[in-house]
């Protein structure tokens, strides 16, 4: 296999920081207590558990033995590891998932961005318990034709200067800032949203079985999430595991950052849930959680309201930021890695392409909503998150993994899980059925229920 010159993580901890960093996102913190809730508490958490250790896990695996191996990005992995060139389109396509995910997560995490600042000025403050002026004032932000663009071009500059400041120095060292605050900051908000009144409300939501509410939706919801919530599918874990030192155990890094992304997932449900309950709000998924239940809870909690609200978009804007930067970085090494240019030049560019798309699917939202797609009428922004969140990443990753299970050689797969000999790989056979048959059966669930629902 080839062996470039390009730097590595230092450490496993820097490998573990980076990939949990990526892994951890906003669908963390609001998206996946509130399914859990939803499908019935301690009855999905179990399934999902399952999920993500036996099918999520194992679809990290393979990307990071993708990367090691061939020690390229996705487009050069794949031609390496193959000798029909084709294979090279499914990196491509993994390039193409990354850029689109990067630029509509920019309008999100720009929001969140703004937020912070409404939090600290007391702005949100300001708007007091009243559910309808906070549903107006996101309304009338998210449609603005300036503010959210400003703060997507404040995310993306942060991005972009992580990633000229290269592997270790850029993303490892951001990471292993950025990873323990965020756990600081989310178990702050667990200590606070459980000393309110009534708090084991929220805790019974997500936690107590209601195996009645874990319909067959539900399961497929938990496949869905455990599947996509470890940045795999897009091309992310493959270059991470280039960057992966060759002493690494994979399985064993794998199987922690499996962990540590669901245990942030539970403790976001823990510090949202609870608060929410204790102030009489319903719970609600995605941006009318985020940006219209949980001011209003916030401003219910008095004076140290402003402290908290400010602690929760900050801890979102970190899991934000330490995603989008593995999405960047994917891009920018997979142009370093094809065009004669240095990193600088190559961040520089996928920061303006994706700032510009952000800045498109923003104003979509506003003043160019009356711009729509197809026969549903979708405009820009529903049109790339339904692309995002049904089409690309599952297709993606049915490819790679087919690729894994049955193009690549086994000897390779061997070889690289064993450290060239130096492990025992005990699980190997479990690990092949999951990955040959189990996970691309899954992930044609998947696939087909997005497309048919």
């Amino acid at each position: 296999m080839s062996t470039s010159n390009k730097t590595t993580f230092s450490s496993t901890l820097g490998v573990i920081m980076a990939a949990v960093g990526s892994a951890v996102g906003l669908g963390n913190i609001w998206r996946f207590p509130y399914i859990c809730g939803k499908y019935g508490g301690g009855a999905f958490l179990i399934v999902y558990l399952c999920f993500v250790f036996l099918l999520g896990a194992t679809l990290m695996m393979s990307e990071f033995v993708i990367g090691r191996r061939s020690q390229h990005t996705p487009i050069k992995a794949f031609q390496a590891l193959h000798p029909k060139k084709a294979w090279g389109l499914l990196g491509l396509l993994g390039l193409i998932t990354s850029f689109f995910i990067l630029s509509q997560y920019l309008v999100l995490s720009g929001w969140t961005t703004d937020y912070i600042w409404e939090s600290i000025s007391g702005n949100l403050a300001a708007l007091g318990s009243d559910a309808g002026a906070i549903s107006n004032y996101f309304a009338q932000f998210s449609t603005n034709a300036l503010r959210p663009v400003i703060a997507v071009v404040i995310f993306s500059v942060i991005c972009l200067v992580v990633i000229m400041c290269g592997v270790q120095k850029g993303i490892e060292n951001v990471s292993k800032v950025l990873m323990p605050l965020l756990v600081l900051l989310v178990l702050v908000l667990c200590v606070r949203s459980l000393t309110l009144p009534n708090a084991g409300k929220g805790l019974e939501y997500l936690f107590l079985p209601d195996f009645s509410k874990l319909t067959g939706e539900g399961v497929l919801a938990a496949l869905g999430q455990a599947l996509f919530s470890l940045s795999v599918g897009m091309g992310v874990m493959i270059v991470y595991g280039s960057y992966m030192p060759v002493n690494d155990n994979v399985f064993k890094t794998a199987m922690w950052i499996t962990a540590c992304d669901t245990l942030i997932a539970i403790l976001a449900g823990v510090a949202i849930f609870p608060a929410v309950f204790s102030c009489g709000f319903d719970p609600a998924g995605g941006p009318g959680l985020v940006f219209c239940v949980l001011p209003n809870v916030f401003n219910n909690m008095g004076g140290a309201g402003i402290v908290f609200s400010t602690i929760f978009f900050l801890l979102l804007a970190v899991a934000a930021m330490t995603s989008a930067i593995s999405l960047l970085e994917s891009l920018t090494a997979t142009l370093l890695e094809h065009a004669k240019v240095n990193r600088q030049v190559s961040a520089v560019l996928f920061f303006l392409l994706s700032s510009a798309f952000g800045i498109l699917f923003s104003l979509s939202i506003g003043p160019l909503s009356n711009v729509t797609i197809g026969h549903a009428h979708l405009t820009m922004f529903d049109f790339v998150d339904k692309l995002n969140s049904i089409y690309l990443p599952p297709i993606c990753s049915l490819f790679t993994i087919f690729f894994f299970g049955w193009v690549m050689p086994e000897a390779d797969i061997k070889d690289e899980l064993s450290n060239h000999g130096v492990l025992k790989i005990g699980y190997y056979k479990v690990f092949r059925f999951l990955a040959r048959y189990v996970a691309p059966l899954a992930l044609l669930v998947v696939l087909i229920t997005g497309i048919m629902g």
